[in-house]
C-alpha cells in the first residue's frame, strides 16, 4: 500500500510588520519578494490601515533587508494609483527580474470589473518604477487579478486568478504566455475549481513552482481565510482537483527558494505582517526497484 506525499509547512514566524512606527495598525496582502543584483531582499504588497478596505488600496509597500528574516527597513511606497492612467486600486505586485530591469506585474481594475486590467511598470533599481506607455498588459474577468510569473522552457508564463466566463462562472486559473513579458498572447486555464462565483474565490494568489521534476500550484483561500491548498502535476499547464497534495495554513502564500532551503509566507488583513515558515516537499520522485 502506497501512501501519497504531502507539502507540509513548518511553524510561521513574523518577518515583517508594517504598522512598526505608525500611529495606526496596517497589513500587508497578497505580497511579493525577491533578491536584487546586491543581494538584497526587497518586498512589495498591498497595503492599507486596518480594517480591510480593498477597493481602497491604492498604493504597494516597499521594504528591504539584507536577510529574509529580516531587520526589514520600510521605505516609500513602490507605486500610487493613477486614476489617469485608468487605475481604481493597486492589487497583488509580482516582480521579476530580467535582461538588466525589473518588472511588476499587478492588478489595477478600472471600471469594467468584467475586463478587469493587468497592468506593468518597470524598474531599473527596483526604487523607480515607470508604467508602461502602451496601458494594460490585457483585461479578464472577473477582477482578474494576483499575477505570478515564471520561466518555463524558452517563455515566459503569467499565471493568475479568474473566472471561466468575464461575468463570474468557475473559479479558474488562467495563464498567459510571452518571449518578452511585454506582449502576452490568449488566455488559456491551468487549474478549474468546481465552485463558482464572481469576486473572491478559492483560487487566488497563485503560486507556480518546479521541484524535482514535478510542477506544484498554491492556491487560497482554501477553505477559510487563512488556508492554502497545493496541487501537484507533471505540467506546469495542467492541474486537477484530484492532484492535490498539501495543505498549509497560509494566505496569499508565495514560496521562496533560499541557500537551498524552501520557505513560505503568510500575509492578509488582520494577520499582523507577513510571517515566513519552512517548506518541505516531498522526497525524491526517483523509484528504488526492491532485488528479487
Amino acid at each position: 500500500m502506497t501512501t501519497r506525499e504531502v507539502v507540509r509547512a513548518g511553524a510561521f514566524a513574523r518577518i515583517y510588520d508594517p504598522s512598526a512606527g505608525e500611529t495606526e495598525q496596517w497589513y500587508i496582502n497578497d505580497h511579493t519578494i525577491l533578491r536584487d543584483d546586491a543581494g538584497r531582499w526587497h518586498l512589495f504588497g498591498i497595503t492599507h490601515p486596518e480594517p480591510a478596505d480593498p477597493f481602497d488600496e491604492t498604493e504597494f509597500a516597499h521594504a528591504v533587508a539584507d536577510r529574509l528574516h529580516g531587520p526589514w527597513t520600510k521605505h516609500d511606497c513602490a507605486l500610487r494609483v493613477d486614476r489617469d492612467y485608468g487605475e481604481t486600486h493597486l492589487w497583488a505586485p509580482y516582480v521579476v527580474g530580467a535582461r538588466g530591469q525589473y518588472y511588476m506585474f499587478y492588478a489595477a481594475g478600472g471600471a469594467d470589473r468584467t475586463g478587469a486590467a493587468m497592468n506593468l511598470a518597470t524598474s531599473p533599481d527596483l526604487f523607480r518604477w515607470t508604467r508602461s506607455p502602451a496601458g494594460p498588459l490585457f483585461h479578464d474577468g472577473y477582477d482578474a487579478r494576483d499575477p505570478m510569473v515564471v520561466r518555463v522552457g524558452d517563455q515566459w508564463v503569467l499565471y493568475y486568478c479568474a473566472t471561466s466566463a468575464p461575468a463570474g462562472g468557475h473559479h479558474v486559473v488562467a495563464y498567459r504566455t510571452s518571449t518578452d513579458l511585454v506582449h502576452w498572447g490568449e488566455r488559456h486555464i491551468a487549474y478549474t475549481d468546481p465552485a463558482k462565483g464572481t469576486e473572491a474565490g478559492n483560487t487566488e494568489s497563485p503560486y507556480v513552482v518546479r521541484h524535482d521534476g514535478w510542477w506544484y500550484l498554491f492556491i487560497g483561500p482554501r477553505p477559510g481565510y487563512v488556508g492554502t491548498d497545493v496541487f501537484r502535476s507533471d505540467s506546469p499547464f495542467r492541474f486537477r482537483i484530484g492532484d492535490k497534495v498539501g495543505h498549509i495554513a497560509a494566505h496569499a502564500a508565495e514560496v521562496i527558494h533560499d541557500d537551498g532551503r524552501w520557505w513560505i509566507t503568510s500575509a492578509g488583513w488582520g494577520q499582523g505582517g507577513v510571517h515566513l515558515a519552512p517548506l518541505r516537499f516531498p522526497q525524491s520522485r526517483v523509484v528504488k526497484t526492491v532485488p528479487r
